[in-house]
């Protein structure tokens, strides 16, 4: 397979790219997985489609890109502990993550990237939006970013209600050994460590106030960060069909799915890869 015959497609003038002729069942070269990873940092966020890998294929794509973890509320794949299954049922009414976030910024070392590999979609609706957090950041006034640049932020998987939200899915698939509760302080604004470029990181679902203020202090400026980071400008929306993956950069990038299939059932399998701890 060479480079040559691959078609990139843009989702948006923000973030995302679909990615056309490439094959993810078999070994990627050194070369290939360079392009790859070069438009992967430029876009944010790649997407294939009709990869119906098997979950030893899609676990070494996903070693191609970093160390995969495991989810720290979920457990994996019996054969596969660091795939989770993303999976709403047809009875359900609240789905995985349906909120705009950064993957487990509660975390010390927050992920890297997330993969998705969808394996069941509803014959309608599921999708999910991805948002630019680069933009969010480099469209603020001189003013906000000379504020937000020396403050950190408070994050927590309390805020997330995850035991609630999920109940009947941790009864089932939850990992006896997790935390009740996990908290990190970040960077609201953290510098990427492979492009150099900053990115506002806080988010709906995890960041709780900033540190050094109480919640009530820290909401309204947090109210109007969370509703900028996700302006219509700055996002790309991406429609599932079986065997389409998506890999996107957690360090600069926010998603939220869209719930909007009620009655029907959605099998995602996800792998999460290690990241470091976020810097100004």
């Amino acid at each position: 397979m060479s480079t040559a015959n691959w078609k990139v497609e843009r989702l948006a003038g923000a973030i995302g790219a679909e990615i056309f002729g490439v094959d993810l069942s078999r070994p990627l070269d050194a070369a290939e997985r360079a392009a790859l990873r070069a438009l992967w940092l430029e876009h944010g966020v790649i997407f294939f489609r009709d990869q119906p890998l098997s979950s030893a294929q899609f676990l070494a794509f996903a070693e191609g890109w970093g160390t995969p973890v495991e989810y720290p509320f979920v457990k994996g794949l019996a054969d596969y502990p660091v795939i989770i299954e993303i999976k709403k049922l047809e009875h359900e009414k609240v789905n995985f993550g349906g909120v705009w976030h950064s993957d487990t910024a509660y975390l010390e070392r927050p992920p890297m990237a997330t993969l998705l590999l969808a394996r069941e979609v509803p014959p309608y609706g599921s999708d999910t939006l991805f948002a630019n957090q680069y933009l969010a950041y480099e469209t603020l006034s001189e003013g906000m970013k000379k504020l937000l640049d020396g403050l950190d932020a408070v994050n927590t998987s309390a805020k997330a209600d995850t035991t609630r939200t999920r109940e009947d899915r941790l009864a089932e698939v939850g990992r006896s050994d997790a935390a009740s509760q996990y908290e990190a302080t970040h960077p609201v604004v953290r510098t990427h460590p492979e492009t150099g470029r900053k990115a506002l990181y806080v988010n709906y679902a995890h960041t709780a106030r900033f540190a050094g203020m109480t919640e009530e202090e820290s909401a309204p400026l947090l109210q109007w960060l969370f509703a900028h980071q996700k302006k219509e400008e700055f996002t790309c929306r991406f429609r599932w069909r079986v065997g389409s993956l998506a890999l996107w950069d957690n360090r600069c990038t926010h998603h939220s799915p869209v719930n909007d299939y009620h009655g029907f059932r959605r099998v995602l399998h996800r792998i999460t890869l290690a990241g470091d701890k976020p810097r100004r």
